[in-house]
């Protein structure tokens, strides 16, 4: 029997949810003034909500349903150029060689801070805590790519016309931000989530945080977009064509209207589709990427997947992918062979089929435009 207090549901997906998954979503549907609830075909476990998840609240504010990594994005920009130019060896190995030293993964890799722009630098976070963060560890890591699944991606579309993809977040800020909050939210019923009330000082002081990392995160991406500009215009004559930029984040909260009412729309690991909006959906390091426009979907909340998503975790990836392996999957795509046993866990059969789920959320976004990956950067 179906429990008729519980919000609606909606889902697209790929396979059928895993029990854990499951009850996860059923946790979170659960919880106070949860409204409604949109499963992406990309979802996948993590602490406390899913990624690949959007909901709708009318007043109460669930950090743990946007997660740490707030902001968390992705920029894709064209270059003038041809792909082809990178067909040359040598100039592939160039452009790698820059690479590290340009977009360093970490901030110890840096010896000087980037200039922040105005709307990071001039405002001030809710706290001098938060503050202290920003200038200890927030403005070295400005321009920095993090690890994990965050790259830099020179790609090639069906023109031929060389195109840059980044994905990278607010680094420090974000979980610093989030676990700030954290102390601060109540146990919100049964679900044992923690939650914040939109219209209280502490929800007030949440959103206002939130907000500025979102406007970091993009900061670093196009910081980190520049930078690598700068290594294709030395290499190849190469120039960024910001007129024709896409952005996105999918760690994000803010309020919109959806079907009649008006919600605290939460997406963690989902991004933004409103009807004919911009976004951009990676595949892995190996396979291929997309440009779409979204269809508006209310019963999504106007939301669409992020990525492929992971399909095994970490530790089962390293158990099934030898470094041989991750060599075949990437064959004819520029990578930093050195780094071959650090990356075994982002192998491309990590991931799920990200044309089985651009096929599985038709009704959430149109693709536009498809891109093959030529030269992938990770950060290890």
């Amino acid at each position: 029997m179906v429990d008729q207090a519980l919000p609606p549901l909606h889902s697209w997906l790929v396979d059928p949810l895993e029990g854990e998954v499951c009850e996860a979503i059923g946790r979170l549907r659960r919880a106070p003034d949860v409204q409604h609830v949109a499963v992406m075909p990309d979802v996948h476990l993590a602490g406390d909500v899913c990624i690949g998840v959007a909901i709708g609240t009318t007043h109460l504010i669930y950090p743990q349903a946007v997660g740490g990594d707030i902001g968390c994005g992705v920029l894709a920009v064209p270059f003038d150029v041809s792909a082809g130019r990178l067909a040359d060896p040598t100039t592939a190995g160039r452009v790698l060689a820059k690479l590290a030293s340009a977009v360093p993964a970490r901030r110890w890799n840096r010896k000087m801070a980037m200039e922040p722009p105005r709307d990071v630098a001039s405002d001030t976070l809710s706290d001098p805590r938060l503050d202290a963060v920003w200038r200890k560890q927030g403005t070295l890591e400005l321009g920095t790519l993090g690890s994990g699944n965050h790259f830099a991606e020179l790609q090639v579309d069906g023109e031929d016309w060389l195109w840059l993809m980044v994905h990278s977040g607010s680094r420090a800020m974000g979980p610093a931000i989030r676990d700030h909050h954290l102390e601060r939210a109540e146990v919100a019923g049964s679900s044992g989530l923690l939650a914040l009330d939109a219209n209280s000082e502490e929800g007030r002081a949440y959103l206002h945080d939130t907000a500025w990392a979102r406007r970091y995160a993009a900061a670093n991406r196009r910081q980190i977009a520049v930078n690598i500009g700068t290594i294709l215009a030395a290499t190849m004559g190469a120039t960024l064509q910001w007129d024709l930029a896409i952005t996105t984040d999918h760690n994000h909260v803010e309020s919109e209207p959806h079907s009649g009412s008006t919600f605290w729309v939460h997406r963690k690991g989902a991004m933004a589709a409103a009807h004919d909006q911009w976004g951009a959906l990676p595949g892995s390091m190996g396979t291929a990427s997309f440009h779409v426009q979204g269809r508006g979907c209310t019963q999504a909340l106007c939301s669409s997947a992020h990525g492929a998503g992971r399909l095994m975790s970490r530790t089962a990836a390293r158990r099934s992918v030898t470094t041989r392996e991750l060599q075949r999957q990437m064959a004819g795509i520029w990578y930093d062979y050195r780094h071959a046993e650090q990356l075994r866990d982002e192998a491309p059969s990590a991931y799920k089929d990200i044309r089985a789920v651009a096929r599985a959320q038709r009704e959430l976004v149109r693709i536009v435009r498809v891109l093959r990956p030529v030269l992938n950067y990770k950060g290890v």
